[in-house]
């Protein structure tokens, strides 16, 4: 340890020192979009670069060019018979290698017909089936945007359609719950990858164990998802962990008051193309216990996440990947009661989570033009929390318990096969089996603890799919695909079409159409609850399900500029709701406790339009805007039109950030970045103060649920760094702040003992991180 403190603070002190220009490697591969195959002999260029520099790829699409300049760089990459690509915005560090996986369009003219017009990589996913209502998330970005602080989740929210609060990370897409995001982790879906997930809102927590030191770029999709996606209703966040550098070792440590990250990469011999990557985190929470909730002071966790890479020479890719985190949490009751202001401070609390996801890949080329993807994995989540709350001689009852264990073993193949330059099909199958073991107990109004749901068992989820992209020319593309789903524990399935059509009617402005019909299983606990009698009154609860219809126009000024205008309509149906009652599924918050029989007769609507402008990064700076106007409103057992709980009706987003190169050689870089938010206020029900009065605890009247909004929510973010950058070592400083207006974030109401009202629960969260980070 002592040699390791030695070692740091003799760098740091050596930072004034040299002054030698540094330099770095860019290398990466280049690969066609629809077959997966290298391309050879394309050439890739450095736009913005004082010399000219530029390779062409090899037999096997790589390429590597040397001793380039640390900065920021454009990358374009150009061939006879495809579209030619700017990779925008690509920072090179003198400790990393800048390593670029680059897929190229064929294009479907004649050569005597081609216009070169390139094709910004930031403006399209990963996906190229993906028409309408998707962005690629860059690694970079969650780095750099103000409010991102290296979340994917985050990163989301600075995006249109999108809102979010400062507690947590749930991303409530175009008026959906955040439960109705699938998150995926290479092609497999995976639990709620976050640190505290599940405990205050369904589908989001309080940061992502997702590190990015490791994560690559990854697809982002808010609506009319192509058919390959199955269970997910408002999004998907299609995430990817980066390939290790098989050329080199390189080794990163963080430390910040959020927590300590080691990180290291490279290959596992010399000369060998296989490589690791992984990234270790040990939570600091407590170094900011005086910023945080009363409820999370005593807050622990860590996270691990890791890929191991084998390519072959004639059999394929083989890749093991793999995430898992562990959390522990809770409170202790102050055992003087006069001192019992709410009901949280005469409980004891303890919260015990983890999550896991492992996996391994296969990738083979087949027949020369079609690629197979198979996927064997396991995941597993799990809560143990307990809740005992004080009586008036200080005896801790029993409230509630839940010990949830629910593992998934998951097999899915896929053929990407590219027919000719007009039509490219994909289609797989996907099997998960689903294990559980679920006990649930809680007691109501004042009653002894009632075990709810007391299940273990085997069930599964199958799926099939197929999607084929029509590119009749540059202008006209079709995507036509469907996509199927059974459930086993009660044989319900769903039959999902879904469609695409875009036409590109000048050569930077397009139109798109999309429609799909999406589905999602709720949380298995809400299957298996029995009645007083013992009979499961919700095992054939149905899929809640949504039509999607997307617009999309999308119009690119020039190299640095982007325009994109998205109205939607979105049409929920089979929503499970209770009878005679304002409940739905729809707003369904962090309620694990449902003991009444459910039905799927509830309805909802969501419609708006999302714009979006930004400057990409050009000449040291870059600025976004963001826009969304929508409505979003339920009818439930009471057969009643009411707004829902996210519907916030608007959400702006401004960012902006700047980037100056600095020191003697010009090689240290000083960043600064600003996010402001305006958001609508949170909708909340009005207090039944004379029920309230009567249990001693908060009761909402039903009859107006969600009539009431707070004001509308300013919040600014705003990060600053400092880079040293010296040969193959690094140095950066950084400060990150989320919430710097303190705005105080609605979490409830809560019964008052002491004036025998009922008080808004409003607290600010103020996260800042101050780091040091060193690569080597």
């Amino acid at each position: 340890m002592n040699k390791t403190l030695l070692f740091l603070l003799l760098n740091v002190l050596s930072l004034g020192i040299l002054y030698a220009q540094s330099s770095q490697n860019i290398r990466g591969v280049v690969y066609d979009k629809e077959s997966n195959n290298p391309i050879e002999y394309a050439t890739v260029a450095v736009l913005n670069s004082k010399t000219p520099l530029g390779v062409s790829t090899d037999s096997l699409g790589q390429f590597k060019i040397q001793n380039v300049p640390i900065g920021r760089y454009d990358i374009q990459v150009t061939l006879i018979g495809y579209n030619p690509i700017i990779i925008k915005e690509q920072l090179l560090s003198s400790s990393k290698e800048l390593h670029l996986e680059i897929a190229m369009v064929e294009n479907s003219k004649q050569l005597d017909e081609i216009v070169v017009t390139p094709q910004i990589n930031k403006s399209q996913p990963l996906n190229n089936m993906a028409l309408g209502s998707a962005r690629m998330l860059s690694v970079e970005e969650a780095n750099r945007y103000a409010g991102g602080f290296d979340d994917p989740a985050r990163l989301a929210t600075s995006f249109a359609g999108v809102t979010s609060s400062v507690g947590n990370n749930g991303i409530i897409v175009r008026g959906n719950a955040p439960k109705f995001l699938q998150w995926r982790m290479e092609d497999v879906e995976i639990p709620n990858p976050n640190h505290f997930a599940e405990v205050t809102t369904f589908g989001g927590g309080g940061l992502s164990a997702l590190s990015s030191f490791v994560l690559g770029n990854s697809d982002f999709m808010t609506g009319a998802f192509p058919a390959e996606y199955s269970n997910a209703l408002s999004g998907v966040l299609d995430m990817n962990l980066r390939t290790g550098n098989n050329q080199k070792r390189e080794n990163t440590v963080q430390l910040g008051l959020v927590g300590i990250d080691v990180a290291s990469e490279g290959p596992f011999k010399k000369g060998s193309n296989s490589s690791y990557i992984f990234n270790y985190r040990y939570s600091t929470l407590g170094l900011l216990s005086s910023m945080l909730p009363e409820d999370a002071e005593n807050t622990k966790y860590q996270d691990l996440s890791f890929k191991l890479n084998f390519p072959t020479k004639s059999t394929g890719v083989f890749s093991i990947w793999g995430v898992g985190l562990i959390d522990r949490s809770g409170q202790k009751a102050e055992t003087d009661p006069s001192k019992w202001e709410y009901m949280q401070d005469k409980e004891d609390q303890d919260i015990k989570q983890y999550m896991g996801a492992f996996g391994l890949n296969h990738k083979l080329r087949v027949w020369n033009n079609a690629t197979l993807k198979t996927s064997l994995a396991t995941t597993v989540s799990g809560l143990d929390m307990h809740t005992e709350r004080m009586d008036a001689n200080v005896k801790p009852i029993p409230q509630n318990l839940i010990k949830s264990t629910n593992w998934n073993f998951v097999f899915a193949s896929s053929l990407n096969k590219k027919y000719s330059k007009i039509h490219t099909n994909k289609t797989g199958i996907r099997v998960t089996g689903l294990k559980y073991n679920l006990l649930l107990k809680e007691a109501t109004h004042q009653q002894p603890i009632n075990t709810i749901t007391d299940e273990s068992g085997f069930s599964a989820l199958l799926s099939a799919y197929t999607n084929s992209s029509f590119q009749f020319s540059d202008k006209w593309t079709l995507n036509l695909g469907i996509n199927t789903q059974l459930f086993t524990l009660n044989n319900n399935y769903t039959i999902e079409p879904r469609a695409a059509l875009s036409w590109k009617f000048r050569p930077n402005q397009s139109l798109a159409l999309s429609y799909g019909l999406h589905s999602r299983l709720e949380m298995l606990n809400y299957y298996f609850t029995r009645s007083k009698e013992g009979e499961l009154i919700n095992k054939n609860m149905d899929f809640t399900k949504a039509h999607h219809i997307v617009l999309s126009y999308d119009l690119n000024i020039g190299n640095d500029y982007h325009l994109k205008i998205e109205p939607y309509f979105q049409k929920l149906y089979s929503v499970p709701i209770i009878s005679d009652s304002t409940f739905s599924f729809i707003n369904l918050q962090n309620d694990w406790f449902i003991t009444n029989k459910l039905s799927n007769k509830g309805k909802g609507v969501n419609y708006g339009i999302d714009i979006t402008f930004e400057r990409y990064m050009s000449d040291g700076y870059y600025y976004m805007f963001t826009g969304s106007l929508f409505d979003s409103h339920y009818k439930a057992g009471d057969n009643k039109w009411r707004n829902t709980r996210y519907n916030r009706n608007f959400v702006f987003n401004a960012l902006a950030g700047k980037e100056w190169m600095v020191g003697r050689s010009k090689q240290n870089m000083f960043n600064a970045n600003i996010r402001l938010s305006y958001q609508g206020g949170d909708r909340y029900s009005l207090i039944n103060l004379d029920a309230s009065q009567k249990e001693e605890d908060a009761i909402y009247d039903e009859n107006k649920a969600f009539s009431k909004q707070l004001p509308p929510a300013f919040l600014l973010h705003f990060n600053v760094s400092y880079k040293i950058n010296k040969k193959s070592l690094s140095h950066e400083f950084a400060i990150k702040v989320l919430n710097a207006t303190s705005y105080k974030d609605y979490q409830g109401h809560r019964y008052n003992f002491k004036t025998h009202l009922v008080d808004p629960e409003r607290e600010a969260v103020i996260i800042p991180n101050i780091s040091y980070k060193i690569e080597f």
